[in-house]
């Protein structure tokens, strides 16, 4: 069985784990996460904050956007439900934004023509750890007066146009997810770029009070200053990712070789007209996290996907998208309003990659889709 996807765990995850059981390290923000914010500190990210999940790092940043009921947002209809889910929490009302086809990011050339006087923020997806062209976005919004919030759930180690990602947003939210490149098994975290907005969230990060400024001695007592929540993390889950982020160049490099195999193997068949392999743009430096393909159309993506099981290969669609799900629908969106996203979602594939897979297994894959498909060695039979 080649599975779609699997954590890559090593004896330091389990070293990590063992010692924050053993010092009885098991609410938040002590040893491991003070070692893992120190570590993304290094690696780029000013104000970083480490989130119980993906979801609730995006519901944190809704928060600090002060977005109200009757407000709008902006954001892919391509995307997890989470994205949409945080800011609609407020009282917000989602404005879905068609896709550019080589990429599934948002199509930033649609989102000036979707602003209203409601919207309030722009929530571009870096779809599969591509970067969305943060600069056109973050123009768009300088003019018309807007935030945003990037939903890089899974583009950590990607990067725009040489920065990690997330440093042109005002808030950035990653995932930590079993399924993600690095895991905590729940988890995730936000990069603030304002430093007083960054004040604002330690204190909706803990319960809605000044608690950090007390344990870090600035006050002699801490009390409730604002509506908050608590979505701080277990250190026992921190020390499993501190372990993930002690591989980090391991894992990436992996996980990159394992996407590179794929698109030679499959670029030929590609060229042939047979299927299409993931574009990146020049200004973006991906981390490897999904390799998809698209078919010719739905009804060949889902016999390949059923070809793929029988020979014990785990490969998946995607997103259904958010305008075409129930609850989009109640929000008077109907099948027809985004055709690309549609056509897109319908045809894409996404094929088992993880670091514990060898070259084997990724032949396996190829030789498997080349066989549906009638393909070998770059030609059609």
């Amino acid at each position: 069985m080649i599975n779609f996807t699997e954590p890559f765990i090593t004896e330091k995850e389990k070293q990590y784990v063992a010692d924050a059981l053993d010092n009885k390290l098991l609410s938040g923000d002590k040893k491991y996460t003070k070692l893992c914010t120190e570590w993304f500190n290094n690696y780029g990210y000013k104000n970083f904050l480490l989130t119980t999940s993906g979801s609730s790092a995006l519901e944190l940043a809704a928060l600090l956007t002060k977005i109200q009921p009757g407000d709008e947002f902006i954001t892919p209809s391509f995307t997890f439900s989470s994205t949409a889910n945080a800011f609609m929490l407020r009282g917000a009302r989602p404005i879905f934004a068609e896709i550019d086809p080589d990429t599934m990011n948002i199509d930033v050339d649609k989102i000036a023509s979707l602003i209203t006087p409601k919207t309030k923020v722009i929530v571009p997806v870096d779809y599969a750890g591509v970067s969305c062209d943060m600069d056109k976005i973050v123009e768009i919004a300088k003019r018309h007066n807007l935030l945003v919030v990037e939903d890089a759930a899974q583009a950590v180690g990607s990067k725009y146009k040489g920065q990690i990602c997330g440093l042109k947003a005002d808030v950035a939210c990653f995932s930590f997810h079993e399924t993600k490149n690095f895991v905590m098994g729940e988890g995730g975290a936000v990069y603030i770029k304002d430093d007083q907005m960054m004040e604002e969230a330690e204190i909706i990060r803990e319960k809605g009070t000044n608690r950090k400024q007390f344990i870090h001695g600035q006050v002699d007592k801490y009390s409730w200053h604002m509506v908050g929540s608590s979505i701080l993390p277990s250190d026992v889950l921190a020390a499993i990712l501190y372990g993930q982020l002690e591989n980090f160049n391991q894992n990436r490099g992996r996980r990159l070789n394992i996407w590179q195999q794929y698109f030679d193997a499959l670029k030929p068949l590609e060229d042939l007209g047979i299927l299409r392999v993931p574009h990146v743009p020049e200004y973006a430096e991906h981390n490897a996290h999904i390799f998809f393909i698209f078919l010719k159309d739905a009804e060949t993506r889902n016999s390949l996907l059923k070809f793929l099981k029988e020979r014990e290969i785990v490969a998946t669609f995607h997103y259904m998208p958010l305008h075409n799900s129930p609850l989009g629908q109640k929000y008077g969106y109907k099948t027809g309003d985004l055709p690309i996203t549609e056509e897109y979602a319908d045809r894409l594939l996404r094929l088992p990659l993880h670091c514990n897979m060898s070259d084997s297994d990724v032949e396996t894959v190829c030789n498997a889709i080349k066989e549906f498909l009638g393909a070998v060695d770059g030609e059609r039979q």
